[in-house]
This record gives structure tokens, sequence and C-alpha cells, in this order.
């Protein structure tokens, strides 16, 4: 399997675009990670892809994620929210990927790339990935610390 982690680098060149937030979803940025699939020409990798992530559809929306399909020059909503969403500039600030090819990208919260695979990755490796992430493991311990705040309800 083709992957490319992003979030692991120790020092980010500003000027890479790899590192820079995408303008083509800032309306995502601080809110949803999103993963973006680029289908294939017959649209079998990334049907696959979507129907492993589809059936966690819990735990996507715990870790705040929203999915697209891009096919040809639409964008598709599979999961979440999203609107006016230009599928030339998605494509054109991830690389301009081969049209007819497989290819997905993981965008985290901060709007930069995480993660490129070349072939659908089972959703619980996505979802250990996610955890893995700054980001999500604040989301984790604030939510654990917020239910240990709580008032005992036994009273």
């Amino acid at each position: 399997m083709s992957k490319t982690l992003l979030y692991g680098a120790t020092k980010v060149d500003e000027d890479n675009s790899a590192y820079s937030a995408l303008a083509s979803l800032e309306q995502f940025q601080w809110r949803n990670r999103v993963l973006v699939i680029f289908a294939d020409k017959k649209n079998a990798r990334a049907a696959r892809q979507e129907n492993q992530l589809l059936a966690n559809r819990d735990a996507l929306q715990e870790r705040d994620i929203v999915l697209l399909k891009i096919v040809g020059g639409s964008v598709r909503v599979l999961f979440g929210a999203g609107e006016n969403l230009d599928a030339a500039a998605i494509a054109s600030e991830l690389g301009n990927p081969t049209v007819g090819e497989f290819i997905a990208f993981l965008v985290g919260k901060d709007g930069t790339v995480k993660l490129k695979v070349g072939e659908p990755i089972p959703s619980g490796e996505l979802f250990t990935i996610v955890d893995g992430m700054p980001v999500r493991a604040a989301e984790v311990a604030a939510e654990k610390q917020q239910i240990s705040d709580e008032p005992d309800k036994r009273d």
C-alpha cells in the first residue's frame, strides 16, 4: 500500500505546500478533518473506501471527519456537511492527482495534509492515525476532563 504520512515531520517548511493550509477547504479549518477521495476510472477502489468508512459513521462523527469524493469536475459530500466546494481548486492544492487513479488525502483540522494513500485504507488504520494526532489527543483529553469534572449524579 502506498502511504505517505506528512504529520510526522520534525521541521515544518512553511513554504512547502504540503504544510500550508488548503484555502479550498478553509471552511473546515479548526472544525473538521477532511478525507478527500479521488475516484479511480472504474470507481471500484473509491467505492470500497467509501463503503468501509460509511460503515463506521459514529467513528467518523466522533473524530469530526468530513468525507468528500471527487469524480471528474464535481465534489460530492459523502459524510458531514460542506458547501460551495470547488473540485478543481481542491485538486490543484493537492497536486492535481492523475485523473482516473484512486488517491485519498486526509486533511487535519489545521488545514494541512496529514496522509496521502494510493490504495483504500482500512477504517481502523485511518482512525488510529487520526487518534495519534496531537489535536485529536487534546480533544480526547478534554472530553475525559469534562467527564471527570461532572458532579456525581447519584447524590
